[in-house]
Order: C-alpha cells, then structure tokens, then sequence
C-alpha cells in the first residue's frame, strides 16, 4: 500500500519542509479502490425443483460499471457532509465506452478529494493510502531511469527516446486501425549532477550531434567516473553479483541519486 499525505506541505523554524502528523492534529487515513461491476454478473450454483426446465442464461459478461471512491473508518464516504460534493468517480470502462480508469483520472479524482477535505475538513491531517496498481505509481512520462538506456551514442541517423501512448486533444489514447495504441518517442529530462546543477542527457546545440542521446558511458563520464567505454552496459539479466557496485554502466547509473529517488504523479500531486 502506498500512503500520501493529503496537506500542503509545511515548514520548520529552521526553514526545512516538515514531514509526519502536524502536531496536535488527528490523522485520518482514506482507504482508495474500485470495484467494477458486469451486468451478467451470476450466483454459479442454486436451487431448483427437480422438474424445474432449464433456464438458459446470456453468455459473457455484459455491459460495465466501475465505481472508485475513497472511505475512512471515521467519516465514511469521502464527501461533503451535505452529500453534494463527493470524491467518487463512476464510469462505463471500454474503449468504445468511457475509457478506461487512467493516471490522469486518478489525479483528478485525486485532487477533487484534497479540494473536499481542505474545505470541509481542515481540522486534521489526511493520508491517502492507495495499493500499488501500476496506474498509481506512474512517474511522469519524461522521468529518469536507467532500465533501457544504451551504453553508446546512438549512430547517424538514429536516436533514442522513451516510448509513450499517444493522446488526443482530450487526454485520450489514440489507437491504430489494428487496435493496438499508437505510441510516439519524446526526450528523457534532465538529470542533476551533485551540486545541483541541470545535466542534459542530449547533446545541446551547437554540438555536431545537436539533440541525440549521448549514452550511459558519456554520462557517466560528465559525473566523473572516468574511462566507461571497458565497462559493460549491463551484467546479464541485470543480476549484479553482490557486492559489484560498479560491475555495469546501468548498475552505477542505477544507483545515482537522482535516479533512484524520482516521485510518482500522485506523490508529486498530494505533497504540492
């Protein structure tokens, strides 16, 4: 289960953001799911009079409902106490229907419920907890991470970039006349080198290679880790031998910092 804390964040005397329960405040926990529901959902066994006909039912699971909410053991719904604002979303999932329950409605639900307990509840400290569905640890689409990134600089004429569904004007993935989604490449962000300063994983302008990928060894290299280009991209499997931490490029790369720690959206979202 991931928690997130509900609240803006705060700051100590000393001018540090303050984490943990404000002092002197209750802590409620919100407990998110969702539940869909089939219209042929069925009981598989019952009782029948033994000369009873058979009773033919509809294959398939027919049409569906999903419903996601968030509740607490103390107020129940998450909702105005006059029931007119409420945190729950209900949709027809399906790709010909309403889509289907994404990161972008998880926030919006996300922030309706911050909105509903800054307004109607501001006398505590709120904690979401969700699982961890893939859905709700998504990291922006631009976030770094070393999993596939090439050893090398690409060769003339090809680049490489994070593949990412393509979304229409209204946020909506857009999908091939195959029905498979059709997926476009953008740039991974900016890293940070350890006094704080931008490292552009992309060579700048002004370089003969202008805007290609510069390569795990070259990156590296910028952070000081001298000579790369002996050093393999990635131990087979990415099944480091304990206890190697500079075995492969990925593995060192891996655990940097600035790699290691990047936030999900909804984390990002719930401690603004």
């Amino acid at each position: 289960m991931s928690e997130l804390r509900a609240r803006k964040r705060t700051w100590s005397r000393e001018n540090e953001p303050f984490e943990g329960p404000l002092p002197g405040l209750e802590v409620i926990e919100w407990l998110h799911d969702k539940v869909i529901f089939y219209a042929h959902d069925q009981v598989g066994r019952a009782w029948y009079h033994k000369d009873a006909p058979a009773k033919p039912y509809k294959k398939g699971e027919g049409p569906s409902l999903m419903v996601a909410h968030l509740v607490s053991a103390k107020f129940g719904w998450l909702e105005s106490p006059d029931g007119k604002k409420s945190a729950r979303v209900v949709m027809s999932p399906g790709k010909n229907k309403d889509g289907y329950f994404t990161s972008d409605e998880i926030i919006a639900q996300a922030h309706t419920a911050m909105d509903i307990l800054d307004e109607y509840y501001p006398g505590y400290e709120h904690v979401l907890i969700y699982d961890n569905a893939p859905m709700h640890l998504k990291r922006p689409e631009d976030s770094l991470s070393a999993r596939q990134l090439p050893k090398n600089t690409p060769k003339d004429g090809h680049n490489w970039g994070i593949e990412v569904m393509k979304c229409d004007a209204k946020g909506k993935p857009v999908y091939l006349p195959n029905g498979s989604l059709e997926k476009v490449k953008i740039y991974m962000g900016d890293a940070q080198f350890a006094d704080g300063s931008p490292q552009p994983l992309y060579f700048p302008e002004g370089h003969p290679r202008a805007g290609v990928f510069k390569g795990m060894a070259t990156i590296l290299e910028e952070r000081g880790f001298g000579n790369m280009s002996k050093v393999l991209a990635e131990c087979k499997g990415f099944k480091c031998a304990p206890p190697a931490i500079d075995c492969c490029c990925r593995h060192i790369l891996f655990n940097q910092p600035n790699f290691m720690h990047v936030e999900t959206i909804l984390e990002t979202t719930c401690t603004a």
